[in-house]
Protein backbone atom coordinates (compact mmCIF):
# COMPACT_ATOMS: atom_id res chain seq x y z
CA UNK A 1 0.00 0.00 0.00
CA UNK A 2 3.04 2.31 0.20
CA UNK A 3 2.73 2.69 -3.57
CA UNK A 4 -0.98 3.62 -3.47
CA UNK A 5 -1.91 7.25 -4.09
CA UNK A 6 -4.86 9.30 -2.93
CA UNK A 7 -5.93 9.69 -6.55
CA UNK A 8 -6.03 5.92 -6.98
CA UNK A 9 -8.15 5.58 -3.84
CA UNK A 10 -10.60 8.19 -5.16
CA UNK A 11 -10.90 6.33 -8.45
CA UNK A 12 -11.40 3.03 -6.65
CA UNK A 13 -14.03 4.48 -4.30
CA UNK A 14 -16.05 5.86 -7.21
CA UNK A 15 -15.83 2.59 -9.15
CA UNK A 16 -16.81 0.58 -6.05
CA UNK A 17 -19.71 2.89 -5.27
CA UNK A 18 -21.10 2.77 -8.81
CA UNK A 19 -20.11 -0.83 -9.55
CA UNK A 20 -18.90 0.45 -12.90
CA UNK A 21 -15.63 1.77 -14.34
CA UNK A 22 -17.60 3.72 -16.93
CA UNK A 23 -19.73 5.62 -14.41
CA UNK A 24 -16.69 6.26 -12.22
CA UNK A 25 -14.91 7.75 -15.26
CA UNK A 26 -17.93 10.00 -15.96
CA UNK A 27 -18.05 11.23 -12.35
CA UNK A 28 -14.32 11.97 -12.19
CA UNK A 29 -14.08 13.36 -15.73
CA UNK A 30 -11.59 10.66 -16.72
CA UNK A 31 -11.47 8.22 -19.59
CA UNK A 32 -12.40 4.61 -18.93
CA UNK A 33 -8.87 3.36 -19.82
CA UNK A 34 -7.45 5.78 -17.23
CA UNK A 35 -9.79 4.39 -14.56
CA UNK A 36 -8.86 0.83 -15.49
CA UNK A 37 -5.14 1.70 -15.31
CA UNK A 38 -5.48 3.33 -11.87
CA UNK A 39 -7.41 0.33 -10.51
CA UNK A 40 -4.80 -2.03 -11.96
CA UNK A 41 -1.97 -0.13 -10.26
CA UNK A 42 -3.86 -0.02 -6.95
CA UNK A 43 -4.57 -3.77 -7.18
CA UNK A 44 -0.87 -4.36 -7.63
CA UNK A 45 -0.09 -2.26 -4.56
CA UNK A 46 -2.64 -4.15 -2.43
CA UNK A 47 -1.48 -7.52 -3.68
CA UNK A 48 -5.01 -8.95 -3.96
CA UNK A 49 -7.82 -8.60 -6.52
CA UNK A 50 -10.25 -5.78 -5.68
CA UNK A 51 -12.98 -6.54 -8.22
CA UNK A 52 -14.37 -9.63 -9.88
CA UNK A 53 -16.62 -9.63 -12.91
CA UNK A 54 -19.52 -12.04 -13.17
CA UNK A 55 -21.14 -11.74 -16.57
CA UNK A 56 -21.46 -8.02 -17.20
CA UNK A 57 -21.61 -7.06 -13.55
CA UNK A 58 -18.72 -5.90 -11.39
CA UNK A 59 -18.46 -7.03 -7.75
CA UNK A 60 -16.07 -6.23 -4.93
CA UNK A 61 -13.90 -9.00 -3.57
CA UNK A 62 -13.40 -9.37 0.18
CA UNK A 63 -10.25 -7.25 -0.06
CA UNK A 64 -12.18 -4.75 -2.18
CA UNK A 65 -14.90 -4.43 0.46
CA UNK A 66 -12.31 -3.84 3.18
CA UNK A 67 -10.57 -1.21 1.08
CA UNK A 68 -13.89 0.47 0.22
CA UNK A 69 -14.73 0.82 3.95
CA UNK A 70 -11.23 2.14 4.61
CA UNK A 71 -11.56 4.68 1.78
CA UNK A 72 -14.78 5.99 3.31
CA UNK A 73 -13.02 6.51 6.63
CA UNK A 74 -10.04 8.18 4.96
CA UNK A 75 -12.17 10.58 2.94
CA UNK A 76 -14.34 11.44 5.94
CA UNK A 77 -11.24 12.28 7.96
CA UNK A 78 -9.86 14.37 5.12
CA UNK A 79 -13.19 16.16 4.78
CA UNK A 80 -13.20 17.03 8.47
CA UNK A 81 -9.62 18.26 8.20
CA UNK A 82 -10.50 20.44 5.22
CA UNK A 83 -13.42 21.95 7.16
CA UNK A 84 -11.16 22.74 10.10
CA UNK A 85 -8.59 24.34 7.82
CA UNK A 86 -11.34 26.39 6.18
CA UNK A 87 -12.55 27.41 9.62
CA UNK A 88 -9.06 28.47 10.67
CA UNK A 89 -8.72 30.51 7.51
CA UNK A 90 -12.13 32.00 8.22
CA UNK A 91 -10.86 33.53 11.47
CA UNK A 92 -8.52 35.72 9.44
CA UNK A 93 -11.38 37.14 7.44
CA UNK A 94 -15.13 37.07 7.81
CA UNK A 95 -18.13 38.72 9.38
CA UNK A 96 -19.88 38.38 12.71
CA UNK A 97 -23.54 39.40 12.70
CA UNK A 98 -24.89 40.21 16.16
CA UNK A 99 -28.35 41.39 17.19
CA UNK A 100 -28.59 42.61 20.78
CA UNK A 101 -31.37 43.75 23.04
CA UNK A 102 -31.33 47.50 23.74
CA UNK A 103 -29.83 47.33 27.24
CA UNK A 104 -26.95 45.14 26.03
CA UNK A 105 -25.48 48.13 24.22
CA UNK A 106 -24.04 49.24 27.58
CA UNK A 107 -21.59 46.35 27.77
CA UNK A 108 -21.44 44.42 24.47
CA UNK A 109 -19.24 47.08 22.77
CA UNK A 110 -16.78 46.75 25.67
CA UNK A 111 -16.64 43.00 25.05
CA UNK A 112 -16.41 43.40 21.27
CA UNK A 113 -13.34 45.65 21.40
CA UNK A 114 -10.82 43.06 22.61
CA UNK A 115 -12.30 40.46 20.24
CA UNK A 116 -11.74 42.79 17.27
CA UNK A 117 -8.15 43.31 18.41
CA UNK A 118 -7.61 39.55 18.49
CA UNK A 119 -9.17 39.08 15.04
CA UNK A 120 -8.71 42.36 13.12
CA UNK A 121 -9.86 40.80 9.83
CA UNK A 122 -13.38 40.14 11.13
CA UNK A 123 -16.06 42.75 10.42
CA UNK A 124 -18.80 43.19 13.03
CA UNK A 125 -22.40 43.97 12.06
CA UNK A 126 -24.24 44.99 15.25
CA UNK A 127 -28.01 45.50 15.36
CA UNK A 128 -29.61 47.00 18.49
CA UNK A 129 -33.36 46.55 18.94
CA UNK A 130 -36.03 45.59 21.49
CA UNK A 131 -37.27 42.10 22.34
CA UNK A 132 -39.87 41.98 19.57
CA UNK A 133 -37.31 43.17 17.04
CA UNK A 134 -34.89 40.45 18.10
CA UNK A 135 -37.58 37.81 17.62
CA UNK A 136 -38.37 39.08 14.12
CA UNK A 137 -34.70 38.94 13.16
CA UNK A 138 -34.34 35.47 14.64
CA UNK A 139 -37.30 34.12 12.69
CA UNK A 140 -35.71 35.56 9.55
CA UNK A 141 -32.33 34.02 10.48
CA UNK A 142 -30.68 37.39 9.82
CA UNK A 143 -27.85 37.11 12.35
CA UNK A 144 -25.30 34.69 13.76
CA UNK A 145 -26.01 35.24 17.46
CA UNK A 146 -28.62 37.07 19.50
CA UNK A 147 -27.96 38.65 22.90
CA UNK A 148 -31.16 38.63 24.94
CA UNK A 149 -32.35 39.01 28.51
CA UNK A 150 -35.20 36.55 28.04
CA UNK A 151 -35.19 33.25 26.15
CA UNK A 152 -38.16 33.05 23.74
CA UNK A 153 -40.56 30.32 24.80
CA UNK A 154 -42.40 29.84 21.51
CA UNK A 155 -39.30 29.38 19.34
CA UNK A 156 -37.02 26.34 19.18
CA UNK A 157 -33.67 27.82 20.20
CA UNK A 158 -30.33 26.95 21.72
CA UNK A 159 -29.13 29.30 24.44
CA UNK A 160 -26.39 29.87 26.99
CA UNK A 161 -26.49 32.28 29.96
CA UNK A 162 -23.25 34.24 30.26
CA UNK A 163 -23.79 37.28 32.51
CA UNK A 164 -26.14 38.32 35.36
CA UNK A 165 -28.65 41.05 34.49
CA UNK A 166 -30.32 42.29 37.71
CA UNK A 167 -33.19 44.78 37.36
CA UNK A 168 -33.25 47.53 40.00
CA UNK A 169 -35.54 50.42 40.95
CA UNK A 170 -34.02 53.79 39.97
CA UNK A 171 -35.01 57.18 41.35
CA UNK A 172 -33.62 60.75 41.33
CA UNK A 173 -30.69 61.30 43.67
CA UNK A 174 -32.82 63.54 45.94
CA UNK A 175 -35.83 61.22 46.08
CA UNK A 176 -37.52 61.00 49.53
CA UNK A 177 -37.07 57.20 49.57
CA UNK A 178 -33.34 57.39 48.85
CA UNK A 179 -31.40 55.78 51.69
CA UNK A 180 -34.40 53.90 53.14
CA UNK A 181 -34.03 50.14 53.61
CA UNK A 182 -36.37 47.34 52.54
CA UNK A 183 -39.06 49.60 51.09
CA UNK A 184 -42.36 47.68 50.67
CA UNK A 185 -43.00 46.98 47.00
CA UNK A 186 -46.58 48.27 47.44
CA UNK A 187 -45.08 51.71 48.17
CA UNK A 188 -44.21 52.00 44.47
CA UNK A 189 -47.90 52.38 43.64
CA UNK A 190 -47.73 55.88 45.18
CA UNK A 191 -44.99 57.02 42.80
CA UNK A 192 -45.30 58.22 39.20
CA UNK A 193 -43.76 55.44 37.13
CA UNK A 194 -41.83 55.46 33.86
CA UNK A 195 -42.16 52.27 31.82
CA UNK A 196 -40.35 50.87 28.81
CA UNK A 197 -42.47 50.51 25.69
CA UNK A 198 -44.80 47.49 25.17
CA UNK A 199 -42.79 44.59 23.78
CA UNK A 200 -39.81 45.28 26.02
CA UNK A 201 -38.46 42.29 27.96
CA UNK A 202 -37.73 44.54 30.94
CA UNK A 203 -41.32 45.72 31.02
CA UNK A 204 -42.63 42.16 30.95
CA UNK A 205 -40.38 41.12 33.84
CA UNK A 206 -41.42 44.12 35.92
CA UNK A 207 -45.11 43.70 35.16
CA UNK A 208 -44.92 40.02 36.10
CA UNK A 209 -43.55 40.91 39.55
CA UNK A 210 -46.14 43.63 40.07
CA UNK A 211 -48.95 41.25 39.10
CA UNK A 212 -47.64 38.61 41.51
CA UNK A 213 -47.51 41.16 44.35
CA UNK A 214 -50.81 42.83 43.47
CA UNK A 215 -49.14 46.18 42.79
CA UNK A 216 -50.64 48.70 40.36
CA UNK A 217 -48.35 51.55 39.46
CA UNK A 218 -49.27 54.91 37.94
CA UNK A 219 -47.59 54.91 34.55
CA UNK A 220 -46.84 58.53 33.73
CA UNK A 221 -44.56 57.94 30.74
CA UNK A 222 -43.77 55.17 28.28
CA UNK A 223 -40.37 55.56 26.65
CA UNK A 224 -38.56 53.44 24.12
CA UNK A 225 -34.98 53.83 25.31
CA UNK A 226 -33.06 53.44 28.54
CA UNK A 227 -31.29 56.75 27.99
CA UNK A 228 -34.59 58.61 27.70
CA UNK A 229 -35.84 56.92 30.88
CA UNK A 230 -32.68 57.84 32.79
CA UNK A 231 -33.00 61.46 31.70
CA UNK A 232 -36.66 61.47 32.74
CA UNK A 233 -35.78 60.04 36.16
CA UNK A 234 -33.01 62.60 36.67
CA UNK A 235 -35.51 65.30 35.69
CA UNK A 236 -37.87 64.25 38.47
CA UNK A 237 -40.61 62.84 36.23
CA UNK A 238 -40.83 59.56 38.12
CA UNK A 239 -39.06 56.32 39.02
CA UNK A 240 -38.45 53.24 36.89
CA UNK A 241 -36.91 49.77 36.74
CA UNK A 242 -33.87 49.22 34.55
CA UNK A 243 -30.93 46.87 34.29
CA UNK A 244 -28.13 47.66 36.71
CA UNK A 245 -25.82 47.68 33.67
CA UNK A 246 -27.37 50.96 32.54
CA UNK A 247 -25.73 52.64 35.56
CA UNK A 248 -22.25 52.31 34.06
CA UNK A 249 -22.72 55.80 32.64
CA UNK A 250 -25.57 56.90 34.91
CA UNK A 251 -25.68 60.31 36.56
CA UNK A 252 -27.73 61.83 39.35
CA UNK A 253 -29.51 58.52 40.02
CA UNK A 254 -29.92 56.30 43.04
CA UNK A 255 -30.95 52.67 43.45
CA UNK A 256 -33.89 52.22 45.84
CA UNK A 257 -33.77 49.29 48.25
CA UNK A 258 -37.19 47.82 47.45
CA UNK A 259 -38.30 44.36 48.58
CA UNK A 260 -38.32 41.70 45.82
CA UNK A 261 -35.65 43.69 44.01
CA UNK A 262 -33.35 43.27 42.25
CA UNK A 263 -35.22 41.00 39.86
CA UNK A 264 -32.61 38.36 39.09
CA UNK A 265 -32.20 37.75 35.38
CA UNK A 266 -29.42 36.72 33.02
CA UNK A 267 -28.05 37.71 29.66
CA UNK A 268 -28.21 34.90 27.13
CA UNK A 269 -26.55 34.06 23.84
CA UNK A 270 -29.32 32.63 21.69
CA UNK A 271 -29.54 31.14 18.19
CA UNK A 272 -32.10 28.98 16.37
CA UNK A 273 -31.88 25.28 17.28
CA UNK A 274 -30.11 23.31 14.57
CA UNK A 275 -28.33 26.38 13.19
CA UNK A 276 -24.72 25.59 12.26
CA UNK A 277 -22.62 28.37 13.72
CA UNK A 278 -19.76 29.62 11.60
CA UNK A 279 -16.24 29.40 12.99
CA UNK A 280 -16.38 33.15 13.62
CA UNK A 281 -19.65 32.83 15.57
CA UNK A 282 -18.43 29.81 17.52
CA UNK A 283 -15.20 31.61 18.40
CA UNK A 284 -17.09 34.68 19.63
CA UNK A 285 -19.50 32.42 21.56
CA UNK A 286 -16.58 30.86 23.45
CA UNK A 287 -14.80 34.18 23.81
CA UNK A 288 -17.87 35.87 25.31
CA UNK A 289 -18.29 33.16 27.96
CA UNK A 290 -14.79 33.83 29.24
CA UNK A 291 -14.77 37.60 28.73
CA UNK A 292 -18.10 37.99 30.56
CA UNK A 293 -16.58 36.39 33.68
CA UNK A 294 -13.83 39.00 33.72
CA UNK A 295 -16.31 41.77 32.93
CA UNK A 296 -18.53 40.70 35.84
CA UNK A 297 -15.54 40.57 38.20
CA UNK A 298 -14.39 44.07 37.21
CA UNK A 299 -17.80 45.75 37.19
CA UNK A 300 -18.57 47.95 40.19
CA UNK A 301 -20.99 46.43 42.72
CA UNK A 302 -23.61 49.13 42.61
CA UNK A 303 -25.49 47.80 45.69
CA UNK A 304 -27.93 50.31 47.15
CA UNK A 305 -25.90 53.48 47.03
CA UNK A 306 -26.00 56.75 45.18
CA UNK A 307 -24.47 56.61 41.74
CA UNK A 308 -23.00 59.86 40.53
CA UNK A 309 -20.97 60.28 37.35
CA UNK A 310 -18.30 62.33 39.13
CA UNK A 311 -17.77 59.54 41.69
CA UNK A 312 -18.13 56.53 39.43
CA UNK A 313 -14.89 55.09 38.06
CA UNK A 314 -15.12 51.83 36.19
CA UNK A 315 -12.00 50.22 34.73
CA UNK A 316 -12.27 47.55 32.01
Amino acid sequence: MNQATLHQLKVFEAAARHGSFTRAAEELFLTQPTVSMQIKQLTKSVGLPLFEQVGKRLYLTEAGRELFATCRQIFETISQFEMKVADLKGLKRGQLRLAVITTAKYFIPRLLGPFCQLYPGIDIALQVTNHEGILERMVGNLDDLYIMSQVPEHLDVSYQPFLPNPLVVLAPINHPLAGEKNIPVQRLSEEPFIMREPGSGTRRAVQKLFDEQGVTVKVKLELGSNEAIKQAIAGGLGISVLSRHTLIDGKDLTVLDVEHFPIQRNWYMVYPAGKQLSIVARTYFEYLLEAAKQFSDRTVDFSYTVVNESELKVEF
